[in-house]
């Protein structure tokens, strides 16, 4: 298992790929398919936030940080494979 603070290079299959807080941040391939857009990703994540309530009862969160996350698995959507996935770099913008 991959945490917050491990290194993992791309197409390391014993490991999964670590999950930013910031979407868009690492992206992934399937290099059985060549998918590049659809992936089942299992996480766990740890955060703090502060929820708001209104008088009602409905709640709002207004502020959200993340403290950890974990990458269980990722699965290609198209073809099902796990072992495939790789971890490639996001496209500069």
């Amino acid at each position: 298992m991959v945490t917050a603070g491990d290194d993992m290079a791309a197409g390391d299959v014993d490991a999964a790929p670590l999950l930013p807080a910031k979407p868009g941040a690492v992206r992934y391939r399937c290099s059985s398919c060549g998918n590049l857009t659809r992936f089942d990703v299992v996480a766990t994540r740890q955060t703090r936030a502060f929820y708001h309530f209104t008088l009602a009862g409905e709640c709002r969160i207004e502020d959200e940080d993340v403290l950890s996350e974990l990458v269980e698995s990722v699965t290609c959507r198209w073809c099902g494979s796990t072992a495939a996935v790789e971890v490639i770099s996001p496209i500069a913008g």
